[in-house]
């Protein structure tokens, strides 16, 4: 039996994608040259050349198999929505006719009030709108056999106007972050060509596979997407033998054919490896512009998820699935381009003597020492509370490593002027044999959670599950402002039209400053360390440790004002927001003590019993045949007092976890303070009999069987 050879990249890579190539190929020439000065130039959409695209979009699609076409949306679920409409239409003589308008195009209307809207949108009050972003390419998704649809990515918007999704905030940051950015290009003259600067993402995903079957078989997995309950195996990450191991020749031939999926829709899918738990992976992407990189990346969970089933295999999102080995993130590596393809965090060879790259340095560097809290809301969620703080995971206090060039750059800088640029140099191996390899000039730093890592930075406490378009939103506005004010600043003191001398001291003065009042946020050395934190707390950077202290940063005056100010959010978009991410927790860890109730009273707790009565009966046909038994009865004794502190503690969740409150705050507060520890009790003493209950008995698959593939 010969192994089926997958087909060259090169021939299928967006081959599903209705693609800046294919509209080339059949718009019109004025049409096309229309769209691209929206898309490239943001100027506004012709609505003459909406009729024109979605004939040629329809054409296209039923030519590729479609049926069906959606408006497909991002709500503030998390997730993506879509409502299928048909491609064709009775013709009224029996037959059909396929109709697609630019008004299809452009608009729909799907049913606001059944998505999250944090009061924006009541109840009675049910009407949205969908907008198509024609900066984010429609494609095809292929589901079962024969089953295809026109996936059109658009904006999701109230009736009264507010934006209910996460691609109207990110489109429009990115846009603040572009009119700022090219102030500062106009004073250094490298504006030339350049109508707009973009924000630029490459999310690295983590994920856990697991049995289909043994998925279904766990009521925790099934409904949390996390295990409740789990006793750790012998055998975890201790021996450090998983990352960058072998893959699993089942989990290489699902991820083989997950990633010939996404190459069809135009993902550019780069790198996969075994990550550092047993049964934990990563996928990544190359860097795209933030709208596209988004959307792309909710295509890539999906893609995942359906994928993994064809091969009996479930994918686990959640940021800690499996307590005792390590939860997933979502790197998020962020940088800023001009429209003519500069990468404007590029250091170049003679850094310090870039002083446009020092600019836009500095201006990130101020942008997360005076909004940390707010970066660190952006990516708070139950789900990533029990990763972030860890020794697995960036701890929960926002610094920036810049390592030894730059920080010794910035040094010279704030002393008075830089005059030299650390060099790497090379690192001889020591057999003839091995190429010397080049050194770069500084360290990596695993342990930061905002890290520059040669061209790019690297937000390292995304979590695994959710989006990457509000962590980035917040990114490009915060990033903005501090261009805002650097820009104003350089305009003051050397002029708007300055000589080169007059800007390069103006840049120095400028920046003595800014390193001077925001280099507390700087730190290279260990982030895992007790040492760091009381540091931290000396400089005064926050350091809030869950959700529930990172929340009320959302609704901070300072936040929604800044928000407000460069028209990313509302104050009333911006509450709404805040109220979501606060009862979204609320109800993950409710939906979470309940199912833990229920898998104890069901299945945990009869086979306890079950167990007790047959050891208890051991027992009994022991003395029976007059042999001493003083350690099994002791033994005994030990296991019906463990399954009485069992039961306890299932009660004690009982009656925490019935709490109610109207205040969601108070409430989320009470889920933290009262209803976290008391699942974490029902655990500990749930586990403790995992180990002592025999393996017929016990009613759940083992992490034994869950993290080690067969």
């Amino acid at each position: 039996m010969t192994t089926p050879v997958l087909p060259a990249i090169d021939t299928i890579f967006g081959c599903d994608v209705f693609s800046r190539q294919v509209m080339r190929q059949r718009l019109p020439k004025e049409v096309f040259k229309s769209l691209v000065r929206t898309i490239d130039h943001g100027e506004p959409l012709d609505p003459k050349a909406a009729d024109v695209v979605a004939a040629t979009m329809k054409d296209w699609a039923i030519e590729h198999g479609a049926t069906h076409f959606t408006h497909w949306f991002q709500p503030l679920t998390g997730l993506t929505a879509e409502k299928h409409d048909s491609l064709a239409a009775p013709d009224g003589q029996g037959g059909v006719i396929y109709n697609f308008s630019g008004s299809d195009l452009v608009q729909g209307e799907p049913d606001a009030s059944s998505f999250p809207s944090g009061g924006i949108r009541a109840t009675f009050e049910a009407r949205g709108y969908t907008a198509w972003d024609p900066t984010s390419p429609a494609f095809l998704v292929r589901g079962a056999v024969g089953v295809v649809t026109l996936c059109i990515p658009t904006a999701f918007v109230s009736w009264t106007g507010e934006a209910l999704d996460t691609k109207i905030p990110l489109l429009r940051s990115m846009e603040a972050l572009s009119k700022q950015a090219m102030r500062i290009l106009r004073l250094f003259g490298t504006d030339q060509g350049v109508s707009r600067v973009y924000t630029t993402v490459g999310p690295e995903q983590e994920y856990f596979v697991v049995d289909r079957e043994l998925y279904y078989r766990r009521p925790d997995l099934l409904i949390c997407e996390r295990t409740l309950f789990g006793a750790r195996p012998p055998k975890g990450q201790q021996l450090e033998d998983h990352y960058f191991g072998t893959i699993p020749a089942r989990v290489l031939a699902f991820m083989a054919d997950a990633e010939r999926e996404l190459y069809q829709v135009g993902v550019p899918v780069k790198t996969r490896h075994n990550e550092v738990a047993p049964g934990q992976y990563e996928i990544a992407p190359l860097f795209e512009m933030s709208q596209v990189a988004s959307d792309h990346q909710m295509v890539l969970m999906e893609t995942l998820r359906r994928v993994a089933t064809r091969h009996g295999l479930h994918v686990l999102m959640h940021e800690k699935p499996f307590a005792g080995v390590n939860g997933s993130g979502k790197h998020n590596n962020w940088s800023m381009s001009t429209d003519t393809g500069v990468n404007l965090l590029d250091p170049q060879d003679d850094t310090h003597t870039n002083s446009q790259f020092l600019v836009f340095l500095c201006a990130v560097i101020r942008a997360v020492d005076l909004h940390a809290d707010l970066l660190r809301a952006s990516i708070a969620s139950a789900g990533n509370d029990h990763r972030l703080g860890a020794n697995e995971a960036p701890p929960a206090i926002i610094s920036i490593f810049l390592g030894s060039m730059l920080s010794d750059i910035l040094a010279q800088v704030e002393k008075g002027a830089p005059r030299r640029t650390l060099r790497g140099g090379t690192l001889n191996l020591g057999a003839t044999t091995l190429p010397q390899l080049p050194r770069h000039s500084g360290d990596r730093n695993r342990t930061s959670p905002f890290a520059f890592t040669g061209n790019k930075f690297e937000f390292r406490a995304v979590g695994s599950a959710q989006t990457i378009a509000w962590p980035n939103t917040v990114l490009n506005v915060i990033v903005a402002e501090s261009l805002d004010v650097l820009a104003t600043d350089l305009e003051r003191v050397a002029g708007k039209n300055p000589t080169p001398q007059r800007l390069q001291a103006a840049v120095v003065a400028v920046l003595k400053k800014l390193i001077k009042e925001h280099k507390r946020v700087i730190f290279d050395g260990d982030g895992y360390s007790a040492e760091w934190h009381k540091e931290a707390a000396r400089r005064g950077l926050p350091n809030l440790t869950d959700s529930v202290a990172a929340f009320p940063a959302l609704s901070a005056r300072k936040n929604v004002d800044l928000f407000r100010k460069y028209g990313v959010l509302s104050k009333s978009e911006v509450d709404s927001r805040a109220h979501i991410a606060v009862e979204k927790y609320v109800k993950q860890l409710s939906i979470e003590a309940e199912t833990m109730i229920t898998m104890a009273r069901t299945q945990i707790l009869p086979a306890a019993l079950v167990y007790q009565e047959r050891v208890a009966r051991a027992l009994t046909a022991i003395e029976g045949a007059g042999v001493k038994s003083a350690d099994q009865l002791m033994q005994l004794r030990e296991y019906v007092a463990l399954v009485g502190r069992f039961r306890d503690a299932v009660v004690a969740l009982e009656q925490v976890a019935a709490h109610t409150d109207d205040d969601t705050a108070a409430h989320a507060a009470h889920m933290q303070k009262k209803v976290r520890p008391a699942m974490a009790k029902v655990r500990e003493y749930a586990d403790q009999l995992e180990t002592q209950i025999s393996a017929e008995v016990w009613p759940l698959p083992t992490y034994r069987e869950l993290l080690f593939l067969k």
